[in-house]
């Protein structure tokens, strides 16, 4: 697929009637992406859990396609890095004018609690603690990395904070991004249909359905005997 293609594809994601002023005026929490490839976020991000939480305007999703602030007529936004290397780096400029514009439109509405994240692999470990923190804003800007990294100026004067998902290496922010919205998405009253689903209040235990007896593999008996004490204890040492 050529870059030209892909750019329109891009263009007609963030350009969806209403959808992203749905996104600014809402009385929701709402996840804004800014990413070179948002169309591999869309399927994600609509189906299942997040997709029904989204529909119910519970959180919402704005999809923010970096190269529409690039420089040019092929919309640049990466160069060589300064004294040498391989590989090319995000450049300031269209980093900063696409938090610009989405700080902009979410002045206008009535929701104003911010945090602007890049995502790096020399931030601080995303956990559970961590998405209960972010939980508390309105809007999360997440701004995903691509080849090489990004300007050093985005991390110490746009961005209120680096995050890692762990000590590995991936090529970009865009899975980054889906982890850390799919955590705190949870934690949000109304995306899961029980709050009690969710591992950091009952905990993490083995579980097991039907069929009882799968081969020589059985369910273990205790879970079977309608003893509601004996099952708890036994949860509780798994």
């Amino acid at each position: 697929m050529s870059e030209e293609k892909t750019f329109e594809q891009s263009i007609l994601l963030t350009r969806e009637v209403g959808k992203i002023e749905r996104c600014y005026n809402q009385k929701t929490m709402t996840f804004h992406i800014i990413t070179l490839f948002p169309e591999t976020l869309e399927k994600y991000l609509h189906a299942s859990i997040l997709g029904r939480a989204e529909k119910k305007k519970i959180i919402g999703f704005d999809l923010v396609d970096l190269r529409r602030f690039g420089e040019g007529k092929h919309k640049k936004v990466d160069d060589r890095a300064y004294g040498g290397g391989p590989g090319m780096v995000l450049k300031v400029e269209p980093i900063a004018k696409a938090v610009k514009k989405i700080e902009t439109k979410i002045k206008r509405s009535a929701k104003k609690k911010t945090r602007v994240i890049l995502f790096s692999t020399r931030g601080k470990v995303f956990d559970q603690k961590a998405a209960g923190r972010l939980r508390k804003y309105d809007h999360l800007v997440f701004i995903c990395w691509r080849y090489e990294g990004v300007d050093e100026r985005v991390a110490e004067y746009i961005a209120d904070e680096e995050i890692s998902v762990g000590d590995f290496v991936l090529s970009g922010g865009e899975l980054p991004a889906l982890i850390v919205t799919d955590a705190v998405s949870r934690l949000i009253p109304g995306v899961l249909g029980k709050t009690e689903s969710l591992e950091d209040i009952k905990g993490s235990y083995p579980v097991y359905s039907k069929p009882e007896v799968y081969g020589k593999y059985k369910v273990p008996k205790v879970l079977l005997s309608g003893d509601h004490k004996k099952i708890e204890e036994w949860r509780k040492k798994s």
